[in-house]
């Protein structure tokens, strides 16, 4: 994910900051969301969305996609509206005025950053140990690895990492690479007669309820594979024409993007039976050693490391900053936007931000209870931007935007809700995770408003400070 941030350190005058260049045409775009959708949900949680269905296991991210695409409507009626930097934090301020709103979407979205790079850390680890033999799978060497890795992506963080278009094109097509793979492996097997393609229609239930709860709580696992897509609108300033670009490339993104994920589902279901891939946390690297046991799996091993690293690094760097910006607006303690005299990062969001992780990898550990907080958190925040849409239909601007179809929103509010009930069947430690998570955030919050009581300094009254004069990192 990215995210925007407050005004550069030193910056006196954030209107005075030059404006982004629009370098991005629909093409490069087309990457962007692309390669920010593609990463640790389909590497590492198949075999757990397989284990809760069997074999219809594409079913889950199928549904997942439809939700995706419906509240991908409403970003895009909002992003073409307000073509700025801003994301969710700006759509709710300027829905609901609210200032606190406005923090506890921004402070979400932080979290889920976090969430999504601690489950991208157990993921790099679990696939270093099988694709290299060490055999640590299950016990105390994952979380060492994951450790040791979350405080590397610390140290590439602290000493700043510029993100450019160039790169991204190369991370996607090495992400992309991985799940192409699976799909050549896939269709390879089935065309010499390997694997079972019967079992794509066999559901097998974990849970009584029958297949509509089991697709549902297989669902809100497999709604994290297709996050991402939001975080295309911080890039609205930087596209050549956004509001004539963004609904054709975001939607061609996700279908892309969509179909991806059910060949693989098809192909990994086919190769390696649902409940076997449901064990351990390398799914797709069980499925490239029973379609392709000459294929050097350490190859594959490397591809899924260096896609799940990187969307651990993008995570912790949208989240630091998101820290960072929001100490700069007088709502979190001022310590947490301090930049480093030499390095000028923000060294106190980083540490922040990567102990955080620490503790959600040493203590939570599990892939499923981590990727599942992450979709909980964004199907909150992708609720109220739902609602938004239809609360800012009374606020008119001076130039055509995309509007969707009034039905959409409500059935994305509706849906996204509904997936962040407890009757889905989503396991209680992910409310846990999200409700200490947000209990830290909002003490902070508490903490800064009485700093600023004692110390007769005006608190950020205005929670557009967050969202209006934000230039992306």
């Amino acid at each position: 994910m990215t995210t925007s941030t407050a005004p550069a350190a030193g910056s006196d005058n954030p209107k005075a900051e030059p404006s982004l260049h629009r370098v991005m045409g629909p093409w490069l775009l087309l990457l962007f969301i692309v390669g920010d959708i593609l990463g640790t949900g389909i590497y590492a949680l198949t075999g757990q969305v397989a284990s809760q269905v069997g074999g219809v296991v594409w079913l889950p991210f199928l549904v997942a996609f439809v939700v995706a695409v419906i509240t991908a409507f409403s970003y895009l009626e909002l992003v073409t509206k307000y073509p700025q930097a801003a994301g969710a934090a700006l759509y709710a301020h300027k829905a609901f005025g609210i200032h606190f709103i406005t923090f506890i979407v921004a402070f979400a979205v932080m979290c889920s950053g976090i969430t999504s790079a601690s489950t991208a850390s157990r993921a790099f680890a679990a696939n270093l140990s099988q694709a290299f033999g060490l055999g640590l799978e299950g016990g105390f060497g994952i979380t060492a690895i994951g450790l040791v890795f979350m405080a590397l992506v610390a140290a590439v963080n602290f000493r700043g990492v510029g993100e450019s278009v160039k790169l991204n094109v190369l991370l996607t097509c090495v992400e992309l690479s991985g799940l192409l793979l699976i799909i050549g492996i896939g269709l390879w097997a089935i065309t010499q007669g390997q694997g079972d393609v019967s079992r794509i229609t066999q559901f097998k239930p974990n849970v009584d309820g029958g297949m509509f709860w089991s697709v549902i709580a297989a669902t809100t696992l497999a709604f994290f594979a297709m996050v991402g897509f939001e975080d295309s609108v911080n890039m609205a300033e930087e596209c050549k024409d956004p509001v004539r670009h963004f609904p054709k490339v975001l939607l061609g993104g996700l279908i892309i993007t969509g179909i991806i994920y059910v060949l693989v589902s098809i192909s990994a279901v086919t190769l390696v039976a649902p409940d076997k891939l449901g064990e351990g946390e390398t799914p797709l690297l069980q499925v490239v050693q029973a379609g392709a046991p000459g294929f050097p799996i350490g190859i594959f091993g490397l591809i899924t490391m260096f896609a799940v690293a990187n969307s651990a690094l993008i995570n912790m760097l949208m989240a630091s900053r998101l820290v960072y910006g929001m100490a700069r607006e007088q709502v979190l303690p001022a310590a947490l936007g301090k930049v480093h005299s030499s390095r000028r990062t923000p060294y106190i969001a980083i540490g922040f931000t990567t102990l955080l992780a620490f503790g959600l990898i040493a203590f939570v550990g599990g892939v499923p209870a981590l990727g599942g907080t992450t979709a909980l958190l964004l199907l909150c925040v992708f609720t109220v931007v739902n609602v938004a849409v239809l609360v800012l239909r009374r606020d008119k601007v001076d130039h055509k935007h995309f509007r969707t179809p009034t039905l959409l929103p409500v059935l994305g509010a509706l849906s996204c809700a509904f997936l962040t009930g407890p009757w889905t069947g989503r396991a209680a430690v992910q409310y846990q995770i999200a409700g200490v998570l947000l209990a830290v955030g909002v003490g902070l919050w508490a903490l800064t408003v009485v700093l600023h009581r004692r110390t007769g300094s005006p608190a950020a009254q205005d929670g557009a400070a967050m969202a209006d004069k934000t230039p992306m990192s």
